[in-house]
């Protein structure tokens, strides 16, 4: 195992710590043919004239989407909820009233309402939202069984500047309390994962601890290259080819880039960020987390993914949502509108989901108990009726893709799956949606069963 370690993390409840940049395991590298695997991704690199990014916000644990960005106003009150729509910027283009900020920049973003995968399960719901894939992972069999969107994206294009990393998570990619469970590269390996930044970015002392140096290895050793590729010597002598070799190269290179330039340290500083516009963010980890985004993919990452767990609201929906939506609201309205401010909203692709909805008929707030003995009524999980909102990057704004049925139990009109939402971001970036990576057993794997995009929101 080739271990570059750039930093303590903290310690999971495994015993383990997050990764840092760099792991590779030399057997599963010969294994899975990852040389011409980072061939390909080399080309591909080379062959994209794009500079887009993504910035995907995953709302962990389910969002109701008829509490957010689907209203049903004339559904029975079970059904319909708490909240009221509002009219926004774009007329027809109808949000939740706990989205007034929203409100304004609909014209900016694209909401998909007809989106399905037909599970309530968490992990297959997860699996599928960020994998594209089903493979039969669920609650009883939670391991994940193909990379994640943003490995896939990492492996074909890396970041798009030199000294960042490609893909990063903030503060940490987890799905369904897994680390990094569904965002992870899985068989591709964890020179794939994302990048943790860890903490939280509210913090006056937020610092992302995984850019510190192992101890013994001095920027001075770092500098000259000596002292880094010693550290590849144990490695080639149990590699025999030039192919492995020259890819452990180029991840030495990456790892080099990483801590000894100043890019990516102050990518990360988001204490050196303009404190009038932190606070139109939201001063919270949320907010923050998506302001530190907006930075990474200013310096040049590639794929961002930003994590607002505390989404499964059984009970209680009221309370969990008057808290969480507006802040949701602030912290997605700002992001959009300092994009355009910046000049890099046609170049940043904004995605908000999670793995599943809660279902369109409320249940009585007792969770199996008297009615209301938990709290407030609530939804439970809802696989066969759910949003995505999309924006910038090239994406069309002010449209609504497909429509669900009278009580939003399920597609009505344009029914969308997983794949084509992951065919829209490949698109975005640049990226062959019909390309295949190696599987364990060494056969070629199309990342998506259907690669074909949104087109209603390209054209």
């Amino acid at each position: 195992m080739l271990h570059i370690d750039l930093g303590r993390a903290p310690r999971r409840c495994d015993g383990m710590s997050r990764r840092s940049f760099l792991q590779v395991g030399a057997a599963g590298l010969a294994a899975l043919g990852l040389p011409q695997l980072l061939r390909a991704q080399g080309q591909a690199a080379a062959s994209t004239t794009k500079d887009t990014s993504v910035i995907l916000i995953w709302l962990d644990g389910g969002p109701s989407h008829m509490d957010l960005y689907d209203m049903k106003p004339d559904a029975p009150a079970e059904y319909r909820g708490l909240w009221k729509p509002i009219h926004t910027v774009v007329p027809g283009f109808d949000i939740t009233e706990m989205f007034p900020k929203q409100a304004k920049v609909t014209d900016k973003f694209s909401i998909v309402r007809s989106l399905h995968h037909d599970t309530g399960d968490h992990f297959a719901a997860g699996h599928r939202m960020l994998t594209a894939k089903d493979m039969g992972v669920s609650g009883a069999n939670n391991t994940g069984k193909f990379p994640g969107i943003g490995a896939v994206v990492h492996r074909e294009i890396g970041a798009r500047r030199q000294g960042m990393p490609g893909y990063v998570a903030v503060p940490h990619a987890s799905s369904i309390g897994l680390t990094p469970g569904y965002f992870g590269g899985n068989f591709l390996g964890a020179t794939h994962d994302p990048f943790q930044t860890g903490g939280d970015p509210n913090s006056p002392n937020f610092a992302v601890q995984n850019l510190n140096l192992v101890p013994g290895l001095s920027m001075e050793r770092l500098e000259d290259r000596r002292g880094l590729s010693e550290r590849f010597d144990a490695m080639q002598r149990t590699v025999e080819t030039a192919d492995v070799q020259a890819s452990m190269d180029r991840f030495g290179q990456e790892a080099y880039e990483f801590v000894s330039g100043p890019l990516a340290r102050k990518a990360f500083d988001i204490n050196g960020e303009d404190p009038h516009l932190r606070d139109r963010y939201g001063r919270h980890n949320w907010g923050q987390s998506c302001l530190l985004a907006r930075r990474l993919v200013e310096a040049g990452a590639t794929f961002t993914a930003v994590h607002f767990g505390g989404w499964d609201h059984h009970w209680d929906l009221k309370k969990g949502y008057e808290n969480n939506l507006p802040v949701v609201d602030a912290a997605v309205a700002s992001l959009f509108e300092d994009l355009d401010d910046r000049g890099l909203l046609e170049k940043t692709l904004v995605v908000l989901c999670g793995e599943f909805s809660r279902t369109p008929k409320m249940n009585d707030g007792g969770n199996g108990g008297p009615p209301g003995s938990q709290g407030t009524p609530g939804r439970d999980h809802w696989g066969d009726a759910m949003f995505c909102l999309m924006g910038g990057g090239g994406v069309k704004g002010g449209r609504v893709i497909g429509s669900t049925d009278r009580l939003g139990t399920r597609p009505a009109t344009r029914p969308v799956t997983p794949s084509n939402i992951h065919a829209t971001i490949y698109r975005v970036l640049g990226v062959d949606p019909t390309v295949q990576v190696i599987d364990p057993s060494g056969r070629p794997t199309s990342v998506l069963d259907d690669p074909t995009a949104i087109e209603e929101l390209l054209a």
